[in-house]
């Protein structure tokens, strides 16, 4: 299911209409006045957003007006369920999705079928960082781990915006920074921490990335994430429900106590909690 943002042709010949259109998506309740069945934003169409709007995203949503306004007509919102594979490791790509409610998980698989998850990514920032680096095919399959919606851009159109050397390019550079940085992060925890250190930096990173206390997962997919056996996970997740910092049941995991659960963590959680406020900061500030 996708639904595409088409710009009719007032979009394009009146400044105006843009104008009107971006303040109310910028306004307090712009996720209230974009619902299924709208026929009609000022110039606009858009149809099926279900609450959400492209603002969300964080990269997008730190873009000046006028840049954000030149790519609106060229962002599809498209749906992301539970367990999308997105792309495949080595796979040529051909659109950047910033999403917004989706939690896409990064996994590095080995030839034997083991995989292990080197990155996360939520609304803070983009699926597709090769495709203005250089490489264009994606190093690691991308699972969707949480669902919800996001807005993907085609290549052509990203590669055109990225050679204005604009606000979007500084953004984006950013962000695969602190991408690498959390890569980096994610090997060390993998190599030194205890089981349970990393299931607790598991759950806060996606909690991070969710409006409430509730991650819907199982123990088979934590263990696939981590690369180690679900018993490991099961143990240790049965630990931290008896301290009662989580409560699991039925694929579903509730955080009770998250104060709890950070001080259980590792250092690698704050430490890259830190570099993603770093970035949001400058974002802000730029």
């Amino acid at each position: 299911m996708a639904y595409v943002l088409n710009g009719c042709s007032s979009l394009k010949k009146s400044t105006k209409n843009n104008t009107a259109l971006l303040s109310v998506l910028r306004g307090k309740n712009a996720s209230d006045l974009i619902q299924p069945g709208t026929q009609n934003l000022t110039s606009l169409r858009i149809a099926g957003l279900y609450g959400h709007n492209p603002l969300q995203n964080h990269i997008l949503g730190a873009l000046p007006a006028e840049d954000f306004r030149r790519l609106l007509p060229h962002l599809e919102f498209v749906a992301m369920p539970f367990g999308m594979t997105v792309c495949e490791a080595d796979s040529q790509l051909h659109h950047i999705y910033f999403l917004t409610s989706s939690i896409v998980s990064l996994l590095h698989e080995m030839k034997d079928g083991g995989s292990a998850e080197t990155a996360v990514i939520g609304n803070e920032g983009v699926l597709g960082v090769s495709l203005f680096m250089g490489g264009g095919k994606s190093l690691n399959r991308a699972m969707v781990k949480s669902a919800g919606y996001g807005f993907r851009l085609k290549a052509s159109v990203l590669a055109e915006e990225f050679s204005r050397n604009g606000a979007l390019q500084q953004l984006l550079l950013r962000y695969t920074q602190t991408l690498l940085a959390q890569m980096s992060q994610t090997a060390v925890c993998n190599r030194h921490h205890s089981v349970q250190q990393q299931l607790c930096r598991c759950l806060l990173q996606t909690l991070d990335r969710l409006p409430g206390n509730e991650i819907s997962v199982t123990q088979s997919s934590i263990a696939a994430m981590l690369g180690v056996r679900r018993e490991s996970i099961a143990e240790a997740a049965g630990k931290l429900q008896d301290e009662g910092l989580i409560q699991y049941a039925r694929g579903h995991m509730t955080v009770l106590d998250r104060e709890g659960l950070e001080a259980r963590s590792c250092e690698c959680y704050m430490g890259l909690k830190q570099e993603y406020h770093d970035m949001q900061h400058e974002e802000k500030v730029s």
